[in-house]
């Protein structure tokens, strides 16, 4: 059979975005108010002709994360937390802009809320030590989105499956039928920080792709070592990053799947998924890029690249200008 998820290697590269912004006010009703404000600023027209330029196949985008809002309205959370979700469907908005241009679009959401402001971790029965209600409440609020969008999503990528929260526990096929309750197609990422962590495997074998989080690359590959803090960088002569008393890790892939799963890779440009490693150093030339891309592919891997945006839903215009660059030598 041909894998689920084979679209990532046939495709030349996908975009990620963290549209995440943290409303401002000094009671519920405010807040509520100016994360609308910040939903409806979102220029639709001039963000999807920024990604069209770009080439790529694919945008992974954010439902939310750890603001405690969320770009779309979710009949569980409208239900039991009212205010904490935009009265714009912006995220199928823009997946049926996405997907009327050909490409297919990649929902994102965390596995917990722990770093949660305000009342969602409560509302989600969040407790430090039993996660049975909360993988409950949870699950439903996964199915709502996910029959919200039906086939406007090809897929889902779900952030902090880390060790010490499922701690083995779980089960993911229960998180994959909820996620294609509304798309049996899609494809399902667990990103448990992978190869930030020095993670080849995959969270678990159900998933389709490797969520394939990195923090660093050098020299045509990934590093694999993790950097716990910018206390421990030191810069070698010509600018690489090293950590005081530990030998750098490299990792590349030589098969298109791991543990049955696909082999993928998400390359922050610009942007960090790691504190200690701040957006100064991720500024990478188009060859660097570029080297890491096409041994990634080679190996029968998918690649996408995240990039900053802004609270109008403009991509920082360098970061656009170098993956227009980047799509038009990867074809």
């Amino acid at each position: 059979m041909k894998h689920r998820a084979q679209w990532l290697a046939d495709g030349t590269f996908g975009v990620m975005v963290h549209y995440l912004f943290a409303p401002k006010g000094d009671t519920p009703e405010a807040r509520t108010a100016d994360f609308n404000r910040i939903v409806d600023s979102f220029d639709m027209d001039y963000f999807v002709d920024q990604f069209t330029r770009t080439g790529a196949d694919w945008l992974i985008f954010t439902i939310g994360q750890n603001t405690g809002y969320y770009n779309a309205p979710n009949a569980f959370l409208d239900r039991v937390l009212p205010g904490h979700t935009s009265r714009r469907d912006l995220v199928s908005d823009v997946a049926r802009s996405i997907k009327g241009t050909g490409k297919r679009f990649i929902a994102y959401l965390p596995c917990e809320v722990a770093g949660q402001k305000s009342d969602v971790p409560e509302a989600f029965g969040w407790s430090a030590d039993d996660k049975s209600e909360f993988l409950k409440r949870y699950l439903e609020f996964v199915r709502d989105y996910s029959l919200q969008l039906g086939r406007l999503e090809d897929g889902w990528w779900y952030d902090g499956a880390y060790d010490h929260l499922h701690e083995g526990k779980w089960s993911w096929q229960d998180w994959i039928d909820a996620s294609r309750a509304g798309n049996p197609d899609s494809i399902i990422a667990f990103n448990d920080g992978a190869f930030c962590c020095g993670r080849e495997k995959p969270v678990t074998p159900l998933q389709d792709y490797h969520a394939g989080e990195v923090h660093l690359i050098e020299d045509g590959k990934i590093r694999f070592d993790f950097f716990p803090s910018e206390d421990d960088i030191v810069l070698t002569e010509d600018g690489r990053l090293r950590q005081k008393g530990r030998e750098p890790e490299f990792y590349m892939p030589t098969s298109q799947c791991v543990d049955g799963v696909q082999q993928h890779a998400l390359i922050p440009l610009d942007l960090t998924f790691n504190p200690a490693i701040t957006s100064k150093y991720l500024h990478y030339t188009d060859e660097e890029v570029l080297s890491v891309a096409r041994g990634f592919k080679a190996a029968g891997g998918g690649v996408t690249f995240n990039v900053p945006i802004e609270e109008n839903g403009h991509i920082a215009q360098s970061s656009a200008e170098q993956l227009v660059r980047i799509g038009k030598q990867l074809v």
